[in-house]
């Protein structure tokens, strides 16, 4: 019986039933769906007395020994695990207050990763423990309670497999004849990557997803990344093709269905990516049918995960192109494109090898880290600029001698900044060292080069790479704010620094026309203004400068600077009165690198040149740049046809990374008044995709103010 001979051929309908399933039924994450406290206390207060490192893991192993599944009808992944496990409020409660007490969660990222699978495609769950073992029988010490560690989980990740494949059996019992040996290939597939490698595609999703499952619940690395589907499948997805096991449909099919079950298991509201596309370390394009198939499942599944990634270079298919814009044209906003080039040579300017800064992945919004290797932390911390900006105003109205010139504000204003970004290093290392301590994920470990080879958890500097990225927000506000400081207090004398001070205090009230004349008549960034746009550009190069003086424990890697905002623009906004751009006190931020909500007045073409006239290859942290038309323009063939090329051109000039927003006013306004009907409508945030009903209103307002552009 082949793989693609199932309860129902019309592979279409299957997803649409699936997916109809879980917006009717899923979309709100039932209690006890996600980690699992009582066993996890229960586990650790049994281990009392042993080494940390071996609790970690063996709480771990508890958890994932501890899921039983559930399979919806059509589901040909096992993964959806069940809501309760029959644990009484009461013992929830207790659970949660005794890890609060006892094994308070040290602080710091987690996860925003690709894990590392060459290894357990290769070898199998058996295979990498052998190589463990081996390793531990030499090792003493701490190396060899890590390599026990990793065992541990291991032997717990096979009897997650094992309770998947007592799921399918059990489902067997009511099934149809044709579902019957459907579930029994599922059975028989857990059971073999319980112990060995995988032999197709199907084996592999299988096996992936249950690393997924254990290392982001029961492990709590959160946003682990499905990375390169196009390249750690293609070896299977090919053999299945060639022995007759699997056609296209079925592959793209798999791929729905991994779509769906991320959605059914993770907490909205954050961000989980794939990548496609790109090249190798000769600079050949690595693009093959499973990087159009990757994006072809966003057609049907049109859910807020994953976010796709085009890794976009010269030599990049058009046809790859094409289908992403055509699915954008359709509002789907999912698809997104970085650039290759600028990525890779911003990562090869780290010290990262060639061969390595080919294979990257979006960690979760748009952060950039190396695929496999990585404990990366993410947007730690995140700073409010305009926030600073109005503390040195402040201070240096306060102090009565106010700088002079415009040269000198800016010194003393980069100087604030740099104060606040020390102290934020040193945070984020106090936060490291308590890692260290108390933290530890042992499963993710077993799956991030080169904890295995040093004998170290992920906490303890078993990763390769370890640098911290932190993000500035509202860079095209400061910008824009510090236009106005230079031309009004600074050139034309028309106002002091203590009479802007008053205007921002009062929230512009009795001062429209000083807000107008600020916010309309003076040049902002987005307008293809080359002064402007250069104080962008250098107020970006002293941020890199600041970041090159800090460096990171536990191996002195470096502190990189990233802008990208998640919905830290809003929420930052919101608690930050009036700026001197003309910027309302309690709104939101610029999302990312582009001009501020409703600042792109020349047109899209102006907003590029901008956005692209300064390097983005050193902002590893991550920088988006957000565009939004209406779907009834992009209906028009040659719109879609102008946005490809406007998109291409942001490429072309050293864009990091671009994604575009396809809706109508009219239509968020209507989910605005009558959310029950648009549970599902996604849009584009500051680098993370959401559902429109779900977010805080100010994020509504903010999302609703972005300007729409004309092509």
């Amino acid at each position: 019986m082949n793989t693609h001979q199932t309860v129902q051929a019309d592979w279409a309908l299957r997803t649409a039933q699936m997916r109809e399933r879980l917006v009717r039924d899923d979309r709100e994450r039932p209690p006890g769906k996600g980690p699992l406290p009582v066993i996890e206390a229960r586990s650790l207060q049994a281990s009392e007395g042993q080494p940390w490192q071996i609790r970690r893991a063996q709480a771990v192993r508890d958890c994932m020994a501890a899921r039983r599944f559930v399979l919806h009808e059509y589901e040909m992944i096992v993964g959806r695990p069940f809501a309760d496990l029959e644990f009484t409020p009461a013992e929830g409660a207790a659970a949660r207050q005794c890890l609060q007490e006892h094994h308070p969660w040290p602080g710091g990222q987690t996860g925003h990763c690709e894990l590392d699978l060459g290894p357990i495609l290769r070898e199998g769950i058996d295979g990498v423990a052998a190589t463990i073992r081996a390793r531990r029988d030499r090792a003493e010490g701490e190396r060899r309670e890590a390599y026990e560690s990793f065992l541990i989980v291991l032997d717990g990740l096979g009897t997650l497999l094992r309770n998947a494949a007592d799921a399918a059996g059990a489902a067997q019992a009511d099934a149809s004849q044709v579902r019957r040996r459907e579930l029994e290939r599922m059975r028989q597939a857990c059971l073999h990557v319980a112990h060995h490698p995988p032999r197709t595609m199907a084996e592999t999703l299988q096996l992936f997803w249950a690393i997924w499952l254990g290392s982001s619940w029961d492990d709590h690395a959160g946003c682990i990344n499905l990375g390169h589907l196009d390249r750690w499948l293609w070896p299977f997805y090919q053999a299945d093709l060639a022995a007759g096991r699997i056609d296209r449909d079925v592959a793209l099919h798999l791929l729905e269905q991994l779509y769906l079950l991320v959605n059914a298991c993770w907490p909205q509201g954050s961000a989980i990516a794939a990548m496609v596309g790109g090249r190798d370390a000769q600079g050949r394009d690595v693009t093959n049918e499973l990087s159009f198939l990757s994006l072809e499942a966003l057609r049907r599944t049109r859910l807020a995960y994953p976010t796709v990634g085009i890794c976009w270079h010269e030599g990049t298919p058009p046809e790859l192109v094409d289908l992403a814009m055509e699915l954008v044209a359709e509002g789907i906003v999912t698809p997104a494109f970085f650039g290759d080039e600028v990525i890779q040579r911003g990562l090869r300017a780290l010290g990262v090898p060639a061969d390595q800064a080919a294979w990257y992945i979006n960690s979760s919004c748009v952060e950039i880290t190396p695929a496999g290797s990585s404990n990366v932390w993410v947007a730690s911390p995140y700073y409010s600029m305009p926030r600073l900006l109005l503390e040195e105003i402040e201070a240096q109205v306060a102090s009565g001698e106010p700088a002079g010139d415009f040269e000198g504000f800016l010194s003393a204003y980069l100087t604030r900044v740099e104060r606040a970004v020390a102290q934020g290093v040193a945070h984020q290392n106090e936060l490291r060292r308590r890692r260290q301590q108390t933290g530890r994920h042992p499963l993710q470990s077993v799956f991030t080069r080169d904890c295995i080879e040093r004998g170290r958890d992920i906490d303890d500097g078993g990763a390769r790479y370890n640098w911290v990225e932190c993000s500035f927000v509202g860079l095209p506000n400061i910008t824009d704010s510090l236009e106005v400081l230079r031309r009004e207090v600074f050139e034309r004398r028309a106002m002091t620094l203590a009479e802007v001070k008053a205007v921002l205090d009062a929230d512009f009230a009795g001062a429209e026309p000083i807000r107008r004349r600020w916010l309309d008549r003076l040049p902002k960034y987005g307008q293809g203004d080359n002064e402007v746009d250069a104080l962008f550009g250098r107020i970006v190069a002293e941020l890199q400068r600041i970041c090159r003086g800090h460096r990171m424990e536990p191996d002195g890697a470096p502190y990189l600077p990233g802008a990208f905002c998640w919905i830290q623009h809003e929420r930052l906004g919101g608690q930050c009165p009036a700026t001197p751009d003309g910027r309302r006190a309690g709104t939101a931020f610029a999302d990312g690198c582009g001009p501020a909500q409703g600042r792109e007045t020349r047109g899209p073409t102006a907003a590029v040149l901008s956005v692209t006239s300064w390097d983005h290859s050193p902002m590893i942290g991550g920088l988006a740049y957000n565009m939004k038309f209406s779907r009834s323009l992009l209906a028009q063939a040659d719109a879609r046809a102008k946005l490809r090329e406007l998109v291409l051109t942001y490429l072309r000039r050293g864009g990091f990374e671009t994604q575009i927003n396809v809706v109508d006013r009219e239509v968020l306004m209507q989910a605005r008044q009558h959310p029950e009907a648009y549970r599902d409508l996604v849009v584009r945030i500051g680098g993370y995709t959401d559902y429109f009903t779900r977010l805080e209103p100010g994020m509504q307002d903010e999302v609703i103010a972005r300007a729409e552009l004309g092509l």
